[in-house]
């Protein structure tokens, strides 16, 4: 199993993130699970604007998954945020437990709380059965 808590971002940021779906597939054994927790962005919402905000379109994040080789098997709502619109002036890093704006409308950012965040569970499916030629028992 491999799980990364908030990292997706990051790698988006840095231009590697799809590499970085590539290795965890690499690593795991067929049946393996990737868990994914990140900021999610609005739905819609376009990758080039938001990039630096630290919010991800889901789709977008489930489609580097999927790119890599991994099966989605499931979503939660667990770390859902309805109160977070994903509109701040610096992005994630506005809510708590960062508070980049310190104290400036900081009773507004405490009562949003943390981040909207998706909960993505994918699989890596069983690798195809290799046959082997049926052996001979001709005797000869």
């Amino acid at each position: 199993m491999v799980v990364t808590f908030r990292n997706v971002h990051n790698w988006v940021m840095g231009d590697y993130a799809p590499g970085m779906f590539k290795a965890f597939f690499e690593v795991l054994k067929p049946g393996g699970v990737l868990g994914v927790a990140d900021h999610r962005a609005t739905a819609g919402a376009d990758l080039a604007k938001i990039k630096d905000s630290g919010y991800l379109p889901e789709d977008y994040v489930i489609k580097l998954a999927t790119d890599a080789g991994f099966k989605l098997e499931g979503k939660s709502e667990i770390n859902a945020n309805p109160k977070d619109d994903h509109d701040h002036p610096k992005g994630v890093w506005t809510l708590p437990p960062t508070l980049a704006l310190k104290d400036v409308d900081r009773d507004k950012y405490l009562a949003i709380g943390e981040s909207d965040r998706m909960t993505l569970r994918f699989v890596k499916p069983a690798a195809d059965k290799i046959f082997a030629a049926p052996a001979d028992n001709s005797g000869k």
